[in-house]
């Protein structure tokens, strides 16, 4: 049974969050603590995600949103610690005018290719982040892309409930990490 590490952005997702219905309901998720969900430094969640990594028994799949969805590109980077995949959900833009001023430490991704498997989930109206900018990231860190259409930054004012269409595609983005049984 694979561990799955919910990554939230800015905020921590709140009750409406579809991260947070997915870890209520599912015991394999359980999500990660850095030491602030609203000034987010990104030494601090590196050092958060590290943590939560070594706890698991398993290279754990992480799913992050927004923000958290850069942090993967750093820490990925910084660290040696195995991971079964990255699921990333509304990667944001930190040159758009609509990114956090507060997490300018997140600025500059690694452009190269991600160490692990990835998917990036687009929406075609993120105000944080186009679709454009979302295929220059899949491309730049070797990623497989879905466009969802027009569901804003993928969140708790999207109306997306628990999302049953995002657990699809993480289920079947876990099936295509699995080794197959030959």
């Amino acid at each position: 049974m694979t561990d799955i590490i919910i990554l939230p952005g800015i905020g921590g997702s709140g009750e409406s969050h579809w991260q947070t219905h997915w870890e209520k309901t599912d015991p394999r998720m359980r999500r990660f603590r850095p030491a602030d969900w609203d000034l987010p430094d990104l030494k601090d969640w590196i050092a958060a995600l590290e943590r939560g990594v070594k706890l698991s028994a398993v290279p754990p799949l992480l799913v992050a949103h927004s923000l958290a969805c850069l942090l993967v590109a750093h820490w990925q980077q910084a660290s040696a610690l195995p991971v079964a995949g990255a699921f990333l959900v509304a990667v944001p833009d930190p040159r758009a005018q609509a990114f956090p001023p507060e997490a300018c430490d997140f600025i500059d991704p690694p452009a190269g290719p991600l160490r692990m498997p990835s998917l990036i989930v687009a929406s075609s109206n993120d105000p944080f982040g186009t679709p454009s900018y979302a295929r220059k990231r899949a491309k730049a860190w070797g990623s497989d892309l879905v466009d969802i259409g027009a569901a804003g930054h993928v969140n708790g004012q999207s109306g997306l409930g628990d999302w049953p269409d995002g657990k699809n595609l993480l289920t079947a983005f876990a099936v295509g990490l699995a080794p197959s049984r030959g």
